[in-house]
């Protein structure tokens, strides 16, 4: 029997992406690039090549069941972990494992997000099958660590303490840098970006959640006798809320003494803004993007346009803009001010009542 498994999470709702990423549809379920896979598709494709279909979960809102089963035919509906609420990373991970448990005790578990753009697809199966094979024989969490490619402020930092091999002892947990020390950090050469693919074998994370966030890992080991029976989700939905709103980083990753990184080149992408769907996306002459739209550009350089089909956009004397439609919403924005958009998005929600988030 194949001991590993996957768990996918997929219950963000994408607002940084806003308008094209809705509460109904958020950016996960969504196709960026006209490929006719999603964000969740691709994910699960790229693990598929991997762990047995039968062993890969993904965890999700209550709300977006329907859609996952619909985009992922190939699993069955018990395979889908369902949130009551939105508690973060640290509860999500811990319902998963505790599920995984339920099936067998000796479970290698990678972790990732639904909304990464993995281009080296065959170097990143050689890296999970290697991280798997690490994390079934040390009692150690391990990371996936990205090689930077520049001094970027929207990804958190690990840095490593300089061991010979593969996998090297995490030293620092870093959030979000500004740019100044973000450049510090690409210059050291020893920081990588967090992907935040997490693998460890089930005993190991279970050690750490009961000695790091004892309260998470007791509410979820009652849950035991309900597993895979008809009264999992009502148990669920009964503790879901008294559960502490904490990310897996913050949690654990930040504060265990066992932690690992793997550094790996698979040409990663966190798809989690505007500005790094405009880095990775083809640009024409005058580095314009236009994601899947009709458009005229005229005396315009440096913009990002995404439009509904059968919308035709002239664009004359913009620069290093962000213009987004999508049903009943238009955003204009400066590019390198996307960090305003959840703004924007809070004040739709205080002025229109929710109708257009």
């Amino acid at each position: 029997m194949n001991q590993n498994y996957c768990v996918i999470m997929a219950g963000g709702v994408g607002s940084r992406f806003w308008p094209i990423s809705r509460t109904n549809t958020p950016k996960q379920f969504l196709d960026f690039f006209g490929t006719g896979r999603s964000l969740l598709q691709m994910t699960y494709d790229r693990f598929r090549a991997v762990i047995p279909p039968e062993n890969i979960l993904v965890v999700s809102n209550l709300i977006y069941k329907d859609t996952i089963l619909q985009q992922l035919p190939e699993i069955q509906e018990n395979q889908v972990l369902l949130e009551p609420h939105r508690r973060n990373t640290a509860p999500c991970i811990a319902y998963a494992i505790s599920r995984i448990k339920a099936i067998s005790d000796t479970a290698n578990i990678v972790v990732a997000p639904s909304d990464h753009l993995i281009l080296k697809e065959n170097e990143f199966r050689n890296i999970l099958l290697k991280g798997l094979d690490f994390v079934q024989n040390n009692d150690s969490l391990l990371t996936l660590g990205i090689k930077p490619s520049r001094p970027e402020t929207g990804y958190g930092y690990i840095q490593i303490e300089e061991t010979e091999g593969d996998f090297h002892k995490v030293k620092t947990f870093t959030e979000k840098p500004n740019l100044e020390l973000a450049k510090v950090f690409f210059e050291t050469g020893e920081f990588y970006w967090n992907s935040g693919i997490f693998l460890w074998n089930l005993n190991t994370i279970l050690k750490a959640f009961n000695t790091l966030l004892p309260d998470i890992a007791s509410k979820f080991a009652q849950g035991a006798p309900f597993y895979n029976t008809e009264k999992e989700q009502a148990y669920i939905n009964e503790i879901y809320s008294t559960c502490t709103n904490i990310s897996i980083d913050y949690g654990i990753m930040e504060k265990a003494g066992n932690v690992f990184v793997l550094c790996a080149d698979i040409g990663w992408t966190d798809l989690g803004t505007w500005g790094s769907l405009y880095e990775m996306s083809e640009k024409d002459e005058n580095q314009n993007v236009n994601l899947k739209s009709k458009i005229l550009f005229y005396n315009s350089k440096e913009n990002i346009v995404a439009l509904p089909q059968g919308k035709l956009a002239v664009i004359d004397g913009l620069s290093g803009y962000l213009v987004a439609e999508s049903d009943n919403v238009l955003l204009i924005c400066k590019k390198d001010e996307e960090a305003k958009i959840r703004q924007f998005v809070n004040d739709v929600v205080l002025t229109f009542d929710g109708e257009f988030v």
